[in-house]
């Protein structure tokens, strides 16, 4: 009886240790590729990114939003990379997703990251590691003053930690862009329902709004703020009438574009803040709604400030690039992106 009783306990710890074991290989975590056949993949993938960022200081912003537009749809299992494959159009086809870009650029890092580890690195940790490489890439020289001590630090070092080991999931469906993706119409109310559906905040809703401090829109996506917000011929007035009459010259065709944080679309920084609740300067109805909650109103007071900002936003792309993740035996390892295994 008692040897049969210490063998239960044996097969019972061995079972719980088992499933520890199991379970740790099932989750992200950090430096997920050293223990494989590519043991670099992180700075391979950093290299390349840095080599097209010299080039293109557009980068940034649609790596960036290639990758939020992704975890929010099946989360960021590089969905949003797949090509249409007979007659169901992949995510990319749908309307929201035709201006996305970078594209090409996944598509080469890919290549080069497959001559070299062929099999091994996921196209769902490839695309989260060139977002945030692409946004700490140091585009400009560091000053000695202190008060861009933080700016220097930011674009000298990763803006925040990549958890590795993301699988590339095989299902991609335009159909299911509009009714999970924030967009920039969305009301304060939409906005807080589709975050809190992935696991996010208010903190989180206004952080990540903060990436619209980088970047170009094209003129469609906000036009009707400026030339029939309620259906009668009107603009919106909740937006800077000055600001507004400027976006009406640059938008005479609505596919033009303007930039996103006036007069500072390249540089990432608390601006984007500070002209919305300062000067309501928001472009989209989208980040003015942020000043229609009084939760949200405090965090853009707090964000204001660049070092917060940097902070909150560290905080707020890990929690994202976590969303609904495939790890483990699920999903696949794309050769190309584009196409499922």
């Amino acid at each position: 009886m008692r040897t049969q009783l210490v063998l239960s306990c044996l097969v019972f710890v061995c079972i719980v240790l088992c499933e520890v074991v199991v379970g740790a290989g099932n989750v992200l975590r950090n430096n997920f590729y050293k223990s494989t056949r590519c043991p670099n993949a992180e700075q391979l993938v950093r290299d390349i990114t840095w080599s097209k960022a010299k080039n293109d200081v557009t980068l940034g912003a649609r790596l960036l939003r290639l990758h939020y537009h992704d975890c929010f749809l099946r989360g960021c299992d590089a969905s949003v990379l797949l090509d249409t494959e007979g007659t169901e159009q992949s995510e990319k086809e749908a309307g929201p997703n035709l201006s996305l870009g970078g594209f090409d650029e996944i598509d080469d890092i890919k290549r080069q990251v497959e001559a070299k580890c062929p099999g091994i690195v996921s196209c769902a940790d490839m695309l989260a590691l060139s977002a945030r490489d692409v946004v700490s890439f140091p585009y400009k020289e560091c000053k000695n003053a202190l008060l861009e001590l933080i700016v220097c630090m930011q674009f000298k070092t990763s803006m925040w930690e990549v958890e590795t080991g993301r699988k590339d999931g095989n299902v991609s469906l335009a159909s299911e862009v509009s009714s999970n993706l924030p967009l920039p119409d969305s009301n304060i109310s939409t906005l807080q329902q589709l975050f809190a559906k992935k696991g996010l905040n208010v903190n989180d809703l206004v952080a990540l709004s903060g990436a619209h401090t980088i970047g170009f829109a094209h003129c469609r996506a906000f036009s009707k703020r400026l030339f029939n917000f309620t259906g009668k011929g009107d603009m919106d007035p909740s937006l800077n009438a000055t600001y507004a009459e400027s976006l009406k010259k640059s938008c005479t065709n609505l596919a033009n574009i303007v930039e996103m944080d006036p007069l500072s679309s390249t540089s990432f920084d608390s601006n984007y803040f500070n002209i919305l609740i300062n000067q309501n300067k928001g472009l989209f109805q989208s980040d003015a709604s942020l000043l229609k909650d009084t939760n949200s109103v405090n965090v853009v007071k707090k964000l204001q400030n660049d070092r917060a900002f940097f902070v909150e936003f560290a905080k707020s792309m890990q929690k994202m690039g976590a969303i609904e993740v495939l790890t483990g035996n699920a999903g696949q390892i794309r050769k190309n992106c584009r196409v499922k295994k």
